[in-house]
C-alpha cells in the first residue's frame, strides 16, 4: 500500500498548485475589510504632516521654563490659542500658547506642558497667563512629523488580507480606494443519500439512516469568511453520473469545487474516479488525524482548469482538513503569501497515552489555570468537540502526552479568520 503523504508535504504540493487569481478590483476602502490587497500602498505624505501636540496643555520654550536662577513656579502670558485644525504664530519668547491635542506646535515651542502641571489665571485682558508648577524636558509631549509615517513609505504591502486596522491606515494617507484581488469563487456541493437539510424533515420524521447536512452550514461559512462568492450545489446523489454531471457544471464557471464525502474507498463513494473521469487526481489520503480521506485535482475547462478539493464527510474531519488545507490554499489564490497558522506552546492538563502513527489534531480549550482541557471524546463524527473547544493540539505522530508537557496549541481564531 502507498503511505500516506504528510500534512506537510501535501500543503507544499497544494500551495504551489494555488497560483494567484488574475483579475482585480477597484473597492471602496469602507468595502475592503478582508479583501486582499493587490497593490502596494504608498504614502505621498507623512504622518503626522507636521509636529503636533499629544496633550491639551501649553506649548512652551523650555529655555523661558528652565532658566537659570528662576525658581518654580513662574508666570508666562498666553499669547495664543491653537485647536487642532488650525495653525498658530510662531511662539514669541517669554510668552506660552494655550494647545488643544492634535494642533500644530507653534514654530519655536519646543516642549508641551500638560494642563495638570500648570494653572490658568484670568487677567481681565486677552489670553491671561498661565502659572507653570514643573520644567519640561525638551520634546515632551511634541509627536514629532512623519514619525508614523514618512513620504513614500511602503504602508501596506500587496498580499496584505485587510483587517480594521489596515483599513484606518490606509485612510490615513488618503486612500480612499484600494486595488484587491478578485473573490475566489467557489462551487460548495454534498454528496451522500442518507443526508437530509434542516427545515425540509423534522427530527420526529427523519427516516433510519438519515442525518442532518452540518458540513454544508460551516464549510460554507468559513468561504465566506474568507472572502469567496460560493455557489451552493447542494447535495449530490450517491451516484456516479450524478457526480460527474455535478462536477462538470460545477468547473464551467468557478475556481474552485469544494465537496464533502465520498473521498473514501466505499464502493458508494464516487469522487475519486468521477473527478479521475474528467481530470486528474493529484492527491489522496493525508497522514493527518482526522482527516485522512482528502483530495485535490483538476478538471479541465475552456481557458484553463478548476481545481478540485474532496473533503471527508465526517464534520470534524471536514472541519479541520478545511482549517488546515483549504483555508491556506484559498488565502494564497488571493495573493496571501503567509497563510500558515501561528502555534504557541501551552500546557497540557491531560494525559493522551496512546501515540499514533498519523499526526493528531486533538480539539481542547484553556482552563482557569491556563492549561488545556482535553474534550472527553476525539471522534471524528462529533462536532461537539470543535464547538466546545478553543483550538487543537497539534501532536507529532508517534508522540504520546503527559500531564504537564509542553505541547503546540493551534488556536481556533486562527484557523476561522
Amino acid at each position: 500500500m502507498k503511505p500516506l503523504k504528510p500534512l506537510d508535504k501535501a500543503l507544499a504540493d497544494l500551495l504551489a498548485k494555488a497560483t494567484p487569481l488574475p483579475w482585480t478590483e477597484t473597492v471602496t476602502t469602507f468595502d475592503a475589510d478582508g479583501r486582499v490587497l493587490a497593490q502596494n500602498c504608498v504614502s505621498a505624505l507623512q504622518v503626522p504632516p507636521q509636529d503636533n501636540s499629544s496633550m491639551d496643555g501649553y506649548a512652551v520654550r523650555c529655555a523661558d521654563v528652565a532658566a537659570v536662577g528662576v525658581a518654580l513656579p513662574i508666570t508666562l502670558p498666553v499669547s495664543q490659542r491653537i485647536a487642532a485644525g488650525s495653525a498658530g504664530d510662531p511662539l514669541l519668547p517669554g510668552t506660552a500658547a494655550r494647545i488643544f491635542t492634535g494642533a500644530p506646535v507653534p514654530e519655536g515651542a519646543d516642549a508641551i506642558l500638560m494642563q495638570e502641571d500648570c494653572e490658568a489665571l484670568a487677567t481681565g485682558d486677552g489670553l491671561g497667563q498661565v502659572r507653570i508648577n514643573a520644567v519640561p524636558p525638551q520634546g515632551q509631549w511634541i509627536r514629532r512629523a512623519g514619525e508614523d509615517i514618512t513620504r513614500g513609505a511602503v504602508v501596506l504591502s500587496a498580499g496584505t488580507r485587510l483587517t480594521p486596522a489596515e483599513l484606518g491606515l490606509a485612510a490615513s494617507i488618503g486612500l480612499h480606494e484600494l486595488q484587491v484581488a478578485r473573490r475566489p469563487r467557489v462551487a460548495l456541493f454534498s454528496t451522500g443519500d442518507e443526508l437530509v437539510m434542516p427545515g425540509e424533515v423534522p427530527p420526529e420524521q427523519m427516516r433510519p439512516g438519515a442525518i442532518y447536512n452540518s458540513n454544508r452550514f460551516f464549510l460554507r461559512a468559513m468561504l465566506l469568511r474568507l472572502g469567496c462568492e460560493v455557489t451552493d450545489f447542494g447535495i449530490v446523489p450517491d451516484r456516479r453520473d450524478a457526480t460527474i454531471d455535478a462536477l462538470r457544471s460545477a468547473s464551467a464557471a468557478h475556481d474552485l469545487i469544494l465537496t464533502s464525502g465520498g473521498v473514501s474507498v466505499g464502493e458508494e463513494d464516487h469522487i475519486k474516479p468521477a473527478v479521475e473521469s474528467l481530470g486528474t487526481l493529484d492527491l489522496w489520503q493525508i497522514a493527518m488525524k482526522p482527516g485522512k480521506p482528502f483530495a485535490y485535482g483538476q478538471i479541465p475547462r475552456d481557458g484553463g482548469a478548476a481545481h478540485f478539493m474532496g473533503l471527508p464527510g465526517n464534520p470534524v474531519s471536514s472541519f479541520l482538513t478545511f482549517a488546515l488545507l483549504v483555508r491556506p490554499f484559498v488565502l494564497r489564490l488571493q495573493g496571501v503569501v503567509d497563510v500558515a497558522p501561528q502555534p504557541i506552546a501551552a500546557r497540557a492538563d491531560f494525559a493522551w497515552p496512546k501515540a499514533d502513527k498519523r499526526r493528531e489534531f486533538l480539539r481542547v480549550r484553556h482552563n482557569a489555570a491556563g492549561g488545556l482541557d482535553l474534550f472527553h471524546n476525539q471522534s471524528s463524527g462529533v462536532l461537539t468537540s470543535a464547538a466546545w473547544g478553543d483550538g487543537v493540539v497539534d501532536n507529532p505522530a508517534g508522540q504520546t502526552i503527559t500531564s504537564g508537557d509542553t505541547v503546540r496549541f493551534i488556536a481556533f481564531s486562527e484557523l476561522l479568520s
